[in-house]
């Protein structure tokens, strides 16, 4: 089915995963509105089906709700630091509703929710436009062209592989009905911007060459879950390194290109 939900949707069904928004930066900030009715309306109307059929129903949230972090690495139980008036407010904030609205679902109507706070995840099937870190990276890395980093490159990340974050969020979804998170999905190796760069690079053999822009308003200056929680309630944690995730990522955009240049 194709649908939006930012509209009722009337179906039958045991479980629910609102998966619903676009994560890279230069897609939610093309149209900022359309983005807070995603995560908000989309939010009241998946809960709304879930509480109709009794569902129990999955949030898949952000690491963007801890903003600009004050503490490192981040727990689940730190409120955020989070500009509510910038441009990137329409997803951070809009996330964050969605989350006050699971819970007061869950105390209100004793609804069987789950929600997880995603961080930076990659892996074949990116967008080659996806406005994110790696892809970016990866595609001018590929084509020869200026690595762009944006600050000084000292700025810190957690990477994710795609296949790590289902087995999270399946963990999470078949958990007791007691585990209702939020629970933090993503891997603890930190590193930095610079590092990653260098990586593709290497992993590319690519003779491109890093240029530093303006950092843009609001980027957070560190990013890594703290994953005990998943670890200890879940067990779960993440398997694939970053080399290996990469090499495969790569692999994907080359035979991507590939395609495009026999057409």
């Amino acid at each position: 089915m194709r649908h939006d939900v930012t509209f009722p949707l009337y179906v039958e069904v045991d479980e629910i995963f609102n998966l619903a928004c676009p994560a890279s930066p230069i897609h939610y900030q093309h149209d900022p509105v359309q983005t807070t009715k995603t995560s908000v309306h989309g939010a009241i109307n998946m809960l709304g089906l879930a509480k109709r059929v009794r569902a129990k129903i999955l949030q898949a949230s952000t690491s963007e709700v801890y903003g600009d972090p004050a503490i490192h690495p981040q727990i689940e139980e730190y409120w955020g630091n989070v500009n509510a008036i910038g441009p990137r407010s329409c997803y951070d904030e809009g996330k964050r509703c969605a989350e006050t609205l699971f819970f007061d679902y869950h105390r209100q109507h004793q609804l069987r929710i789950k929600v997880a706070r995603i961080f930076n995840t990659y892996g074949p099937r990116m967008h080659p436009n996806d406005g994110r870190v790696v892809s970016n990276f990866i595609m001018q890395a590929l084509h020869g062209e200026p690595i762009t980093i944006y600050g000084d490159g000292r700025q810190t990340r957690s990477f994710c592989y795609v296949d790590d974050l289902i087995d999270g969020l399946m963990a999470l979804m078949t958990s007791d009905d007691e585990v209702t998170g939020p629970i933090n999905i993503g891997n603890g190796a930190e590193l930095t911007m610079i590092e990653l760069a260098e990586a593709i690079i290497d992993l590319c053999r690519s003779s491109s060459r890093i240029e530093y822009r303006a950092l843009p308003q609001d980027d957070p200056k560190q990013r890594r879950p703290d994953i005990a929680k998943a670890r200890r309630l879940l067990n779960w944690s993440p398997k694939v390194s970053l080399r290996q995730g990469l090499t495969r990522t790569i692999a994907y955009f080359e035979e991507l290109i590939a395609r495009r240049e026999r057409v």
